[in-house]
């Protein structure tokens, strides 16, 4: 929209040349969560919308108004009415934010020319100009509108905005300066001028974030803060799924308000479990700010309707019957989100398991865990009901206390991906454990975790790893890397990537409870050698550096380990801290109760006598009656909650997880029986599988604010035991390794520049190849040897010339233009890189040597025109290696690492990297392949170049990241001699760029 002005104005200039109608732009539709954690869909405004527009513009005040027009203008006219809601989408774009079909904000652009007059493309800068309704001021609307009107206008060649802006309206002001765009300011006529270049920044990128970061924690925050809660078919007779939701909000204590929805409740006020119950939840008279649904698939469309329209804030949606079920669940599923983002809702589910807050303030347990789970520091991510369950038991059982648990189900909406962004800033949540099944968004997911990883641990488990589909009912983008390749950049980012749920609860129930270690040294004691001698050879297995195990001998009673625990924890020689414990046998053979408390009692009694320990102490105990629990409640000191409502229910017996759940089992959820029969007719003819009950307290975690450190004892105190010597070492070895990259990562590496790079002259022969193609080559071209040889000089990477050979006579002069000794191979496909194969003849020194030699390759190989032959030069002798580089959809740009043939090809033995590559991270990739030993002088051998391999990697990584369309290099075998090194093979090849989505405006996963 224009100022009053400047529409009197647009009256007398000349009109532009017309742009054609372009189809509307459907994939500008974008779905957006708001500063308060609330929802707007963004879209392109259209000719439909003219009532639309008229009553937004209605409920604008006139502050409002005079400030976006500079002039009183209290009714659009038909004539402005028109102008808005039609656009060509390109020289004129229009779009709104909307919540429940209406409007509640605008922005527009219009080209203009250097002269501030209306104009068609190629003019390269347009007015822009918003207006939000005051209702919807202050949600950070405008914000998220200015991204993506910025990012049509780049679409659209348009290079800066120009706007124009009353003193007096600041807020308006601050969306344009605080968005990190490059931009200029001046003071005309009495209006703020401001022009904004377009291109993104590294400030726009990390306001963008920023805003993203605090959005979506927000988000999540309101479901699981709320202040009232309604339960959404909960059934008359006791049983089902709403009831038992019912039952377990009431169990554990929630502090706010609950309501129970049944429609069949048609006869005027009820009760259930001491309840209000409603027919609906426009019934109720009151906000609600979280629905718990539990009715069949086919009612939750009418439900979500009820929710959206009084004003519901968040759903957990319990049904089955989605995405899980096959095509037409999937659909349904897609209706679901879009009709609850219509009305700015978020929801978790469907299929979900449901949701858990342990905060004294709230106590929320709107799941279907019959037990509330001890306050802890620990948030519990799952995309699995049934994984979910046996979590909850296993960090029970180890008196692990969680600040949170989600078991999102299809995670249609909310993902790990939000809860990362909640728990990144949440005080208290100190340790993060996920259970995944996908992961909808790798770029964003690995973002999101390098940077929580960076100031508490993140604990991953991947389900369905080689099921080669992601899980029924889970939308995820196709990756054409492999499983390892996806962890090792997990690693990177800093996750701990483990591969049971066991071993989930292990490294959780340790990093919660202890310090980081400083370094790999463990010192070993207890009163078994065997167990010692065990405890030691895991150590080296994990790549530890194990001290020499102590002794303490089978007669060591508590005070022994009490005094050696306190001597080794005072020892700085050492970084960690083993206890090995078997029961002692008294003098008629047989053990002494109560051993393990006894035990328990003395460790933390060494542990509190030295001031703020800083090195872990885990127990390894074999049949220690008591020790494990002893130890797990050891801080169990919080006081029970106070005034809590219980529901008239039996409690279900207690169950506990196996010792070793492995994660192969991808399968979601199983349905919930009460969703096909009718949650509110129906009652559920079995409980939901039970949870152990909560301790009244939970291990401390690590100081976040001073209201939890009053809460929760000291930390470590807590000492977590192992009933076997692996485990206890694995958990350990995670954390040295997590402790170690904590480290490097608050002193990131760097991007080197390179003087000799040419990135204009690759972009020249990058354009001159995909441009010779047209559109037919929009899958890609595999550039010819001289061309990528070509590319590739650019960046300072020279590849070995070679010259084919497809005769004697031919090999023979090749053999002269190189000059002697040479090489003669064959580049067959079956045949490449395969020096096994015997296709590879190395130092011919005379010109016989070569006609021999290529007699006995077409002899004993084929023919040349089957072999296709070639001659090199010889390079000094060294370690042949290969560097890769790929730009896969799901991840983005990966570089790759190893040595060339079997190590790579059939062991795997390949380390990767995300592009663009730190000095750091070449090092490390380097040295992390199994076999790099060899590079290293390996039994004698000569150490190889490894500065100029470093620096080959990232050359190859500078030019993947500079240009996009690179979207493969391979070069193999990259010879490394002690001096220097040769590329001998080189493939490059080039696309058209896949789209930068983590570079987009922020939007939601779209449905």
């Amino acid at each position: 929209m224009q100022s009053a002005s400047e529409q009197s104005e647009a009256a007398d200039r000349p009109a532009p040349p017309a742009s054609p109608e372009h189809a509307y732009p459907d994939h500008w539709e974008a779905d957006v969560v708001l500063r308060d954690g609330g929802t707007a869909r963004i879209r392109p405004i259209t000719a439909d919308d003219a009532d639309r527009l008229v009553s937004f513009y209605e409920q604008v005040s006139d502050e409002s108004k005079y400030y976006r027009f500079f002039a009183p203008y209290p009714r659009l006219s038909a004539k402005d009415v028109h102008r808005f809601t039609h656009h060509d989408f390109v020289d004129r774009v229009g779009l709104a934010a909307t919540v429940g079909g209406e409007f509640i904000a605008t922005v527009r652009y219009d080209r203009i020319d250097d002269r501030g007059m209306p104009a068609s493309h190629p003019a390269d800068e347009a007015e822009v100009a918003f207006l939000v309704q005051d209702a919807h001021q202050g949600r950070g609307v405008a914000s998220a509108l200015l991204e993506h009107i910025a990012a049509v206008a780049r679409e659209r060649d348009i290079r800066r905005f120009a706007a124009e802006v009353l003193p007096a309206n600041n807020k308006m002001i601050k969306v344009f300066t605080d968005a990190g765009y490059t931009q200029k300011r001046s003071f005309e006529d009495g209006s703020v001028r401001l022009h904004l270049d377009l291109e993104p920044t590294d400030r726009s990128l990390a306001v963008q974030r920023a805003r993203e970061q605090r959005a979506e924690a927000r988000s999540v925050q309101r479901l699981l803060t709320p202040r009232s809660v309604a339960v959404v078919g909960a059934g008359r007779a006791p049983g089902g799924v709403g009831r038992t939701v019912l039952r377990n909000l009431l169990g554990a204590g929630f502090t706010g308000r609950v309501h129970a929805v049944n429609a069949a409740l048609t006869d005027g006020p009820a009760e259930l479990d001491g309840v209000p119950a409603h027919p609906s939840v426009a019934a109720i008279g009151e906000p609600v700010d979280l629905a718990i649904v539990a009715v069949p698939a086919e009612r939750v469309p009418e439900v979500v309707a009820d929710c959206g329209e009084h004003g519901v804030r968040g759903l957990v949606v319990l049904s089955a019957g989605y995405a899980e079920s096959g095509p037409a669940g999937r659909e349904r599923q897609r209706q679901l989100v879009r009709q609850a983002r219509s009305y700015g809702m978020r929801i978790i589910g469907p299929n979900a398991f449901g949701i858990i807050n342990t905060s004294e303030d709230v106590r929320l347990n709107a799941s279907l865990a019959p037990h509330m789970p001890a306050a802890g520091r620990i948030g519990l991510f799952t995309q699995s009901g049934a994984i979910g369950i046996a979590l909850l038991a296993g960090l029970h059982r180890h008196g692990a206390g969680l600040s949170s648990f989600i078991s999102a189900g299809n995670r249609a909406d909310v993902s790990g991906n939000d809860f990362l962004q909640h728990w990144y800033d949440d005080p208290g949540t100190d340790v993060v454990l996920l259970y995944l099944e996908s992961i909808g968004n790798p770029r964003k997911f690995t973002r999101l975790a390098r940077r929580t990883a960076a100031v508490k641990p993140v604990v991953v488990v991947k389900g369905a790893r080689h099921s080669g589909s992601a899980p029924p009912g889970h939308r995820v983008p196709v990756t054409r890397i492999p499983h390892a390749t996806v962890s090792a950049l997990l690693r990177q980012a800093g996750v701990i990537r483990v591969d049971t749920v066991t071993e989930l609860v292990d490294a959780g129930m340790l990093l919660a409870a202890q310090p980081l270690p400083a370094g790999p040294r463990v010192a070993i004691l207890g009163n078994s050698e065997s167990l010692g001698l065990l405890t030691y050879d895991a150590c080296l297995t994990e790549g530890l550096r194990p001290l020499r195990p102590l002794d303490l001998t089978t007669a060591a009673g508590p005070a022994d380990f009490r005094d050696a625990l306190a001597a080794a924890l005072a020892d700085e020689t050492s970084d960690a801290v083993v206890v090995t414990a078997i029961p002692w046998v008294g003098e008629n053979g047989a053990t002494e109760s109560g051993d393990g408390e006894v035990l328990a009692a003395s460790l933390r009694e060494a542990v509190a006598s030295v001031p703020a320990p800083a090195k872990p102490v885990v127990v390894v105990h074999v049949e220690m009656g008591g020790l494990a629990e002893a130890l797990a409640v050891a801080t169990s000191t919080r006081p029970a909650p106070t005034g809590t409502r219980t529901a008239p229910v039996s409690a279900p017996a207690s169950a506990s997880a196996p010792e070793s759940a492995s994660t192969s089992a991808s399968s979601p959820p199983p349905a919930h029986p009460a969703m096909s029969a009718g949650a509110d007719a129906a009652p559920r003819t079995s409980a939901p599988p039970p949870v152990p009950p909560a301790q009244t307290a939970a291990p401390a975690g690590p100081e976040s604010t001073d209201e939890a450190a009053a809460q929760t004892p000291d930390r470590h105190t807590t000492i977590p035991a192992y009933p076997a010597a692996e485990r206890a070492v694995r958990s350990l070895a995670e954390a040295v390794r997590y402790g170690q990259w904590r480290r490097q990562a608050a002193e990131p590496g760097r991007v080197p520049e390179y003087e000799d790079i040419d990135e204009a002259g690759a972009a020249a022969l990058i354009e001159r190849v995909l441009g010779a193609g047209g559109d037919a080559d929009t899958r890609g071209v595999t550039l010819d040897t001289a061309d990528a040889g070509e590319l590739l000089s650019r960046y300072g990477i020279t590849v070995l010339p070679t010259l084919p050979a497809p005769t004697p006579d031919a090999a023979v002069g090749a053999a002269r233009r190189l000059g002697y000794p040479v090489a003669l191979k064959t580049t067959a496909p079956h045949l490449r890189h395969r020096p096994d194969l015997g296709g590879v003849r190395l130092d011919l020194a005379t010109e016989e040597q070569l006609r021999t030699a290529y007699a006995e390759l077409t002899e004993v190989l084929g023919k040349p025109e089957e072999l296709q032959p070639v001659v090199q030069a010889m390079v000094p002798r060294g370690v042949d290696t290969l560097v890769r580089s790929a730009i896969d959809p799901a991840v983005g740009a990966v570089l790759s690492f190893g040595l060339s043939g079997a190590a790579s090809e059939l062991l795997g033995d390949t380390a990767h990297r995300l592009v663009p590559a730190t000095d750091r991270d070449a090092a490390e990739l380097v040295r992390s392949i199994r076999t790099a030993p060899l590079l290293f002088g390996w039994r004698g051998s000569a150490p190889v170049d490894t500065p100029a391999l470093e620096e080959l990697l990232l050359r190859v990584s500078r030019l993947v990241d500079d240009h996009p369309e690179v979207v493969a290099v391979s070069l193999e075998p990259v010879v490394v001699a002690p001096r220097g090194l040769s590329v001998l093979g080189a493939t490059v090849r080039l696309a058209p760029p896949p789209p930068r989505t983590d570079l987009g405006p922020r939007r939601l996963p779209s449905y």
